[in-house]
């Protein structure tokens, strides 16, 4: 059943780097959708997203835009799923996302071939980041027997079965290998969530039966494969609370990467069953609350404090086990939420200074504004890639804010969790050491002022804000004052923590000599390397920009 991987496995075997949890957790992580992320010769062909259909990004295209991301200082990536999708037209559009499996076992040559996803791998690794892979296990997205009779945005309202042709799935080609059919209707009913239907009339998902231990012993198997032959260091899983709990755990260990899954619910009680059987969750306990808080300026900040102290006290491993997003390819863009530079930007900021790995979404730094799915799927081409937007600079200056503060103390920052010094409806104060972060949802016409009592800094450090390059000195017992503008937000790092001479360079100005831009020097004279202990990012310039190099 798996001879192609198996074979594939002796041509192309890819070299993973071993990546940990530890190693995970001190990524940034930049999501992108394959087919709409870059194309391979470069072009930037129309893409219409209310059609649906592929616009022609590959993997191939993704290689070629690698400087773009590691500019910004992200040290991973998150991509489509890989596998073989429906092919064709369907009233819902094409399977340009990744997400309607028809073939486990043959890639999806919209994308490329083995070769390329070997190749992005491979280059990925010469760079030190790291490839996560979206994986499907819930369902297969059925072929209709009689497609003429779906449309466009059709009902799952319909108790009548769809006529879907099994024996185009590969390896599950017959109506046994499947839950029987119902659309889920009732998601407090868990046994309809994990055995009913996904999908609609027009690509109906058939559910597989992952009750079954031949089913079971195919997935282990497969993931173990798909892994070892591409040199993948991680996995994001689709539908995680779609599929029985204690399928998982096997699931993992056969996989042998860090798996971060997605359990599209908002209630932290839920979620934190499966942080008992995958090593992290996608965020969504918290994401809502950011959204709702940062959204305008009548929203409750505090709202998001009490959810992440929640979060803390139900998950395996706290809220350090999450990866923490403002977008993705199945929520609206948030700047299709306000237009308030300042409400993005402080939005945006929350998910350098938590305690999870950030997820980025292509586009985010761009300031793509799509809505609901089709149209938070743009294609990234269409701007150009500029590297001197305001969003790109922020997110530069966000990134290298997280790493110097990872390189302090042995990490220390990765194993604090975040505490909330000042918590109110309109501003936040961060605590995680060394850095402090300071966070407003009241609008780009505000100015506000903070006063925080007693940090962890002691009397007279100089501190620098990583955002602006202001800088500050803390008082007694470590208070910090600070008055904002526009309604900014402020990340502020000590100064022996962050060369304040390289806050400018972040900007784009590099006039005069600002030396090891991530170098900072330690209260004993030596220096503090600011990106970690792992990977490597190249030095390179490119507007200006200038990311050092750390090696393993």
């Amino acid at each position: 059943m798996l001879l192609k991987y198996l074979v594939r496995s002796l041509l192309f075997a890819g070299t993973a780097l071993g990546a940990s949890y530890e190693d995970w957790q001190q990524r940034s992580i930049y999501q992108l959708v394959t087919d709409r992320f870059a194309t391979s010769d470069g072009s930037a062909p129309p893409c219409d997203t209310s059609a649906r259909q592929y616009c022609n990004g590959t993997w191939q295209g993704v290689i070629s835009r690698l400087d773009y991301i590691q500019n910004m200082g992200f040290d991973a990536i998150w991509i489509s799923p890989v596998v073989a999708n429906l092919d064709g037209d369907t009233g819902d559009g094409a399977a340009y996302h990744g997400y309607w499996t028809v073939d486990q076992t043959r890639l999806n040559d919209h994308f490329g071939t083995d070769g390329d996803l070997q190749l992005l791998c491979t280059t990925l690794h010469e760079r030190g980041m790291l490839l996560m892979v979206d994986v499907v296990v819930n369902h297969m997205a059925a072929p209709l027997l009689y497609p003429s009779n779906a449309s466009a945005g059709a009902s799952n309202s319909s108790a009548s079965p769809p006529a879907v042709d099994y024996s185009a799935f590969t390896p599950f080609n017959n109506a046994s290998s499947f839950h029987p059919f119902c659309w889920i209707t009732d998601y407090a009913n868990q046994t309809d969530v994990e055995q009913c239907w996904l999908g609609d009339s027009a690509v109906p998902l058939a559910d597989v039966d992952t009750e079954n231990p031949d089913t079971v012993a195919f997935f282990n198997e497969w993931i173990a494969d798909l892994v070892k032959t591409y040199g993948i260091d991680g996995l994001r899983i689709d539908t995680v609370k779609n599929v029985r709990r204690d399928f998982w755990p096997a699931f993992v260990e056969s996989a042998g990467v860090w798996s971060v899954g997605e359990v599209f619910d908002g209630d932290i009680a839920y979620v934190a069953n499966y942080t008992q059987v995958l090593d992290a969750v996608l965020d969504y306990p918290d994401f809502y609350p950011l959204t709702r808080g940062f959204q305008n300026s009548s929203g409750d900040l505090t709202q998001l404090a009490a959810s992440v102290r929640d979060s803390q006290a139900a998950y395996r491993l706290g809220t350090a086990m999450t990866g923490a997003f403002l977008e993705n390819q199945d929520n609206p863009r948030f700047p299709s939420l306000t237009s308030d530079q300042s409400l993005i930007m402080n939005a945006m900021s929350w998910l350098f200074i938590q305690d999870g790995i950030p997820i980025l979404y292509y586009g985010q730094e761009q300031g793509y504004a799509g809505a609901n799915d089709p149209y938070n799927r743009e294609a990234l081409w269409l701007s150009g890639y500029e590297e001197d937007e305001p969003l790109v600079i922020h997110v530069r200056s966000l990134n290298a804010a997280r790493k110097a503060a990872i390189g302090w103390n042995n990490a220390t920052f990765l194993r604090t969790p975040v505490e909330f010094p000042v918590s109110s409806p309109s501003q936040l104060a961060i605590s995680k050491p060394p850095l402090l972060a300071l966070l407003t949802n009241a609008g780009g016409s505000s100015s506000p002022s903070w006063s925080i009592p007693g940090t962890n800094y002691s009397k007279g450090a100089e501190l620098i804000d990583v955002l602006s390059c202001e800088t500050t000195k803390a008082g007694d017992s470590g208070a910090v004052a600070w008055t904002g503008s526009a309604g900014m937000p402020a990340v502020l790092l000590p100064t022996s923590v962050f060369n304040e001479s390289y806050c400018s360079v972040l900007k784009g100005d590099v006039s005069g000599d600002a030396g090891d831009p991530w170098m900072a020097q330690s209260s004993d004279g030596g220096s503090v390397l600011g990106l970690g202990t792992l990977g490597a990012l190249v030095a390179t310039s490119l507007t200006a920009i200038v990311l050092a190099v750390w090696a393993v």
